[in-house]
């Protein structure tokens, strides 16, 4: 039987090693993707690989990691000082550009925990700067890298380490946002090993399983106060980024006895572009929504992962197989799925609220007369609850980063942010108001390859309970005074002079006014 008060102190111990982890990673990153705008995730994982608590960063990331360790933890015999990096999507990584390093804790020499952390590198290779192209395969996505120890015993591999940098672009970029992600491992074990010391490593394994437990019991709890049924709802993806066929994305919804059933068989097959999304990314997205509607003090860890099954169909866009291209399913995706969930659960909750902009506006450019890479995600309008008007101008759901900040960017790179603004009257009309969105328009000051994969410029975020949509979003570029409209997903070449402008959705409404 455990303490409830050492068992509150112990989940803000591991919670606060995690935290910590992010703030070294944070801080020592080159890129400004992971220093400034916060692309990153950090987490504790048990001896056999289960999630024992976790900072709050990028849910797509965290959601995923228990599959990264596993996936590892079956690969290798790890010894003190060893670090396993890989990106593989389909051995338990979201795409390419995110980047896992795991490492194994040590105490009296037995294996007791681990660390890992992940990070979206700005670039990783591929057929187009910043990694995120139209790709019709995973191979014209960037470097796909296996699980590998990258540090041996203390010591990194320098020709693992060379191979990796040689097949990305702006190498001393990725070599120092590399670095800062070994430092995040060993700031880990060096503050969990200081709290084995204080409280003996028995009472420190005995309350992280005690933590499950009781994040498992608190969340039955939880589903067995909800009305039982089967609840469906369906949304759709605008395109797959090399047609014009919208994509749907379906799930049943089946609450039982203090268990959840996701269902995401009705969602269409696999697609041509890079919008497929691979299975753990899609546990990923309903574990995150299980953590949304669970009151606060059940805390996020391996303990709610026992309450829900996820059914997928294999060879889905929610299930895919290699090779399909997978770079935006992590991000775009990612948002539908979790649109269609809690639209699904709100024929049981009336709390839940309406769907926010259901895209991360993903913007990549890279140089053509200078070596760069710049990578960033727009926030834009959240969907209004019960509770009150969404918020605007913010990430939301599977990306919790920041805004980039416009100093940041145009400190790094040869083009300016001449517009950043809320995008005002966005957000859909109700008894609560949808937030709006953003505004954001780059000057390029260089030639340059940009690309936009951006969703909801088809399909509006929905409102809720008699709620308004809210505002679908919009691309375009302005060369010569002229304003043309581009797709929701896109690659062009833009010249010094040119600009881009993305207007990204409002969140839906929520009640009939």
């Amino acid at each position: 039987m455990y303490d409830p008060v050492r068992l509150e102190v112990f989940r803000n111990l591991f919670s606060s090693v995690a935290e910590e982890m992010g703030m070294v990673l944070t801080r020592c990153a080159f890129s400004p993707n992971i220093k400034e705008r916060r692309d990153l995730s950090c987490a504790l994982f048990d001896e056999k690989g289960e999630l024992v608590a976790q900072a709050a960063h990028i849910p797509v990331h965290l959601g995923s990691m228990p599959f990264a360790v596993k996936s590892a933890l079956s690969r290798f015999d790890f010894e003190p000082g060893d670090m396993v990096v890989f990106n593989d999507p389909y051995l338990g990584g979201t795409h390419l550009p995110d980047v896992t390093v795991i490492a194994p804790v040590f105490w009296e020499g037995k294996l007791c925990f681990f660390v890992a952390n992940r990070a979206h590198h700005a670039d990783i290779g591929g057929m187009s700067p910043g990694s995120m192209p139209l790709s019709e395969s995973i191979y014209q996505e960037g470097l796909i890298i296996p699980p590998v120890k990258l540090v041996k015993r203390g010591k990194l591999d320098e020709e693992i380490f060379d191979f990796i940098l040689s097949n990305v672009r702006v190498p001393e970029e990725r070599e120092g946002d590399f670095s800062a992600q070994i430092g995040a491992n060993r700031r880990g074990i060096l503050r969990l090993t200081e709290v084995i010391e204080r409280y003996g490593i028995d009472a420190v394994r005995d309350y992280a399983a005690f933590l499950q437990d009781y994040a498992e019991k608190s969340a039955r709890q939880f589903i067995k106060r909800m009305p039982a049924g089967e609840y469906y709802f369906e949304d759709f993806l605008d395109n797959d980024g090399l047609t014009e066929k919208a994509v749907k994305i379906a799930v049943r919804v089946k609450v039982e006895d203090g268990h959840l059933v996701f269902d995401f068989s009705p969602s269409d097959d696999e697609v041509e572009g890079p919008l497929n999304a691979v299975r753990t990314i899609t546990i990923s997205c309903v574990l995150y929504v299980l953590k949304c509607i669970l009151p606060d003090y059940v805390p996020a860890n391996a303990g709610i992962f026992r309450c829900v099954d996820v059914v997928t169909r294999r060879g889905s866009v929610v299930d895919a197989r290699k090779p399909k291209a997978v770079s935006a399913g992590n991000v775009e995706t990612s948002q539908r799925i979790v649109d269609v969930c809690l639209g699904a659960l709100s024929f049981a909750l009336d709390f839940v609220p309406a769907a926010s902009q259901g895209t991360m506006n993903n913007v990549c450019i890279g140089g053509v007369e200078s070596p760069f890479v710049y990578y960033e995600t727009i926030g834009g309008g959240m969907g209004a609850s019960r509770y009150g008007d969404g918020e605007s101008a913010i990430h939301s759901h599977m990306t919790n980063t920041m805004n980039t900040p416009v100093e940041a960017l145009e400190f790094a790179y040869p083009f300016r942010v001449v517009r950043y603004e809320v995008r005002r009257g966005s957000g859909g009309g109700g008894r609560r108001k949808g937030g709006d969105g953003i505004v954001r328009e780059y000057l390029f000051l260089e030639d340059a390859e940009v690309t936009v994969v951006s969703e909801r410029r088809r399909f509006a975020p929905y409102g809720l309970f008699g709620g308004s949509p809210g505002a679908r979003g919009l691309n375009l570029l302005v060369r010569d005074g002229k304003e043309e409209v581009l797709p929701s997903k896109c690659r062009v070449k833009v010249k010094r002079g040119d600009r881009l402008r993305i207007e990204t959705p409002g969140g839906g409404g929520y009640g009939a006014e």
